[in-house]
């Protein structure tokens, strides 16, 4: 005996399969995490942390829609230095204060609960008196060759589509900042980057614009829109060809 469905059933099931197939296809997409600066103490009427944050969420809002997420300690007073501090002093990063884990801490907590297959961290560089962007990677990881490459191409498509200075892709060891060190080398390092911290394979880290010769040019939200969009462009390229 046939069995009729009513338009509007049909379209409930359609909807609904449709929507379980989603899900279905983004549980398994790799996951992309975006480390904006929390860092509120740098530069003269410049906050680090609003610019980098715009970057991230225009990042996250551009197409196409990943499987992305922010890990963010500004405001959470929970953690020690979670608007200030640096990213290579122990001190700031793996330091436990009067009970509290670091900003820092808290983050990478935060990132590596996601399992994320790349991390990209988003600061602003600083005494530099370069208009410029800098990629850095973790020195003595065993995915050195494609952090590089991956490194390479954000900053070279943000320097193309902004004009900001290509500076190239440099190892976290060679910034001579400050005392937080890999145990794996015993070499200075970005405590973000380090891979006995951060579970992500693929993790770089980009010094975009410095605070006082960019900061008309960074403190413009159609900037930082810009660069977001150009980050997740090549971003997605990337993955499309990882895969």
């Amino acid at each position: 005996m046939p069995v009729f469905i009513s338009r509007s059933w049909l379209i409930l099931i359609l909807v609904t399969l449709s929507c379980n197939r989603y899900h279905a296809v983004s549980k398994t997409e790799k996951v992309v995490v975006w480390q904006p600066s929390h860092q509120t103490d740098t530069g003269i009427e410049f906050n680090e942390a609003l610019v980098s944050n715009g970057i991230a969420e225009a990042a996250m809002k551009a197409s196409p829609r990943l499987n992305e997420y922010k890990v963010w300690s500004l405001g959470k007073e929970e953690y020690h230095h979670s608007n200030s501090g640096s990213n290579t002093k122990t001190e700031h990063t793996s330091a436990v204060v009067d009970g509290k884990i670091s900003g820092y801490a808290y983050e990478i907590r935060e990132s590596n609960r996601l399992h994320p297959y790349v991390f990209i961290a988003l600061h602003n560089n600083g005494g530099t008196k370069r208009h410029a962007i800098w990629g850095y990677i973790h020195y003595g990881d065993q995915y050195d060759s494609a952090n590089r490459n991956l490194a390479a191409r954000l900053i070279e498509a943000v320097s193309l589509a902004t004009g900001l200075e290509n500076r190239g892709v440099l190892y976290d060891s060679t910034t001579g900042r400050n005392d937080y060190r890999c145990k794996t080398t015993g070499k200075l390092a970005f405590y973000s980057l380090d891979e006995n911290v951060n579970n992500a394979p693929y993790r770089v880290l980009l010094e975009i614009g410095d605070n006082a010769v960019s900061r008309d040019f960074l403190i413009n939200p159609e900037n930082q829109k810009k660069i977001g969009e150009v980050l997740k462009k090549e971003v997605t390229a990337w993955l499309g060809e990882k895969s």
